[in-house]
């Protein structure tokens, strides 16, 4: 009886031994995938550097979802871009993207604007030319025109009672349906 209850000792402490290293493994495991898990949501959050300098100031002043877009047309490095706050309020912010810190909008350091407003009976319809996005949303896409000057081609969408623009300066649909599906998609 005793030699039994040996055994059985023997087999519990082999069982507990195996139990315990199989748990660190598991709790090891655990951590890293909650690491990875943290790092993509991380990831999925950040928008494109440029925004770096004025994200603080729009989160301050702004209510409605900030989407900024990953992907910037001509932003490869070679001239750099700048993200310059225009409007920013409760329910709307506007920020032009420049190639000078200090561009107004003038013609020559425009690259485009990203804008977004919190939609009421008021806001217009959209119009221009369904697109399709990200999450099954639909955009509008109006081209430019060019005069002595070439306007914004932009995308318009709605998402969660917002409505979002993103244009670029004589810009491409491609491009554009690009920028905006890299704001949708954190």
């Amino acid at each position: 009886m005793i030699l039994g209850f040996r055994k059985i000792g023997a087999v519990c402490a082999v069982f507990l031994l195996v139990s315990l290293s199989s748990f660190h493994k598991s709790a090891v495991a655990s951590i890293n995938n909650q690491s990875q898990l943290i790092a993509q949501g991380q990831t999925r959050t950040q928008s494109h550097p440029v925004f770096k300098s004025i994200l603080p100031k729009l989160k301050q002043k702004t209510q409605i979802k900030i989407l900024l877009p990953k992907f910037i047309p001509e932003s490869d490095g070679e001239n750099p871009i700048y993200a310059i706050i225009e409007t920013a309020s409760q329910k709307k912010y506007d920020i032009l993207l420049g190639f000078s810190p200090d561009c107004s909008g003038g013609t020559a350091c425009r690259l485009g604007v990203l804008s977004a407003e919190a939609v009421t009976r008021k806001t217009p319809r959209l119009s221009g030319k369904a697109v399709s996005l990200a999450k099954g949303i639909t955009g509008y896409f109006v081209d430019f025109s060019c005069g002595a000057n070439c306007s914004d081609a932009t995308l318009t969408w709605r998402q969660q009672g917002v409505q979002y623009t993103v244009g670029l300066k004589a810009g491409d649909r491609t491009s554009l349906v690009k920028m905006a599906n890299s704001a949708i998609n954190p």
